[in-house]
């Protein structure tokens, strides 16, 4: 099986999934983004391993599932913010672990098991407070469905007009294969698609869905050049290999790890 059909098939698939996972229900829901903080972490984790860094994978990863757990049903209003002296309890543990792990450079390990924190699970704990709009115990998937089609459109077609026309590169130091011809190209497209999905979800305007797919453009790209720069920064490829043609879960979400929070910032002003 050639690459790109390998790469379609799995995308397809993966996009079933995830959408499919999103509109069922609010459990599925759950039960996906724990799954995808779970395996983005622990691929964070087998990364900076490479740069000789102990970090506390367990400790990061509970904290990390507390983290999305705790907001969910604070984002409901099922708890009030007390919940989340919890949060304080498991991020001062990693300390005290660390004092009896015995291992070399502690401060290093407890740092970067606080930074998957902070990189992964935050960032996608945010869509509780999207899906469950102004403490609402409405579920309504539209505007975190919107915006991944969008974030997932500018990508592939980035790819595409980068592959078919780029000349002038994007940011070579950090990735050598971006370009600005699919820069431009994929945020064409995303705006493009925005008033077709202002037409499907018309809980904002299509200006507004327009502002969406600039924010998934931009700072997606920057999400996509951070976890390059992270690859980079330990010689490997890919995060993993659980999605074939794509590589791992951060290869695949990393263009939402910085365009959500702008997106939930976004959202919590025009609310």
């Amino acid at each position: 099986m050639n690459n790109l059909l390998k790469r379609s098939l799995t995308g397809l698939v993966f996009v079933i999934v995830v959408v499919g996972a999103i509109v069922i229900n609010k459990w599925f829901f759950l039960i996906l983004f724990l799954g995808i903080i779970v395996l983005g972490m622990n691929e964070f984790y087998n990364l900076v391993s490479k740069k000789n860094i102990s970090a506390q994978k367990i400790s990061g990863i509970i904290i990390g599932v507390s983290v999305f757990v705790s907001n969910y049903f604070y984002a409901q209003t099922v708890v009030d913010y007390k919940i989340f002296f919890v949060l304080i309890l498991l991020i001062v543990s990693v300390f005290i672990i660390e004092l009896y792990r015995k291992k070399e450079n502690p401060f290093l390990n407890i740092a970067y098991t606080i930074i998957a924190v902070v990189y992964i699970a935050i960032p996608f704990s945010l869509v509780n407070y999207i899906v469950f709009l102004n403490s609402s115990i409405i579920y309504n998937f539209h505007l975190l469905l919107g915006f991944l089609l969008l974030t997932w459109l500018y990508d592939s077609f980035a790819y595409v007009f980068g592959v078919s026309f780029g000349k002038h590169r994007l940011f070579e130091r950090i990735s050598p294969k971006k370009s600005w011809e699919g820069f431009f190209g994929g945020m064409l497209m995303s705006i493009l698609s925005a008033y077709l999905i202002s037409i499907i979800f018309k809980d904002i305007e299509f200006v507004q869905w327009l502002i969406v797919s600039l924010i998934a453009s931009i700072f997606g790209t920057f999400g996509d050049l951070t976890e390059s720069m992270l690859k980079r920064s330990v010689n490997i490829k890919d995060s993993g290999n659980i999605l074939p043609g794509h590589g791992g879960i951060l290869d695949r979400f990393d263009a939402v790890l910085l365009s959500l929070p702008i997106f939930f910032i976004y959202l919590q002003l025009i609310s």
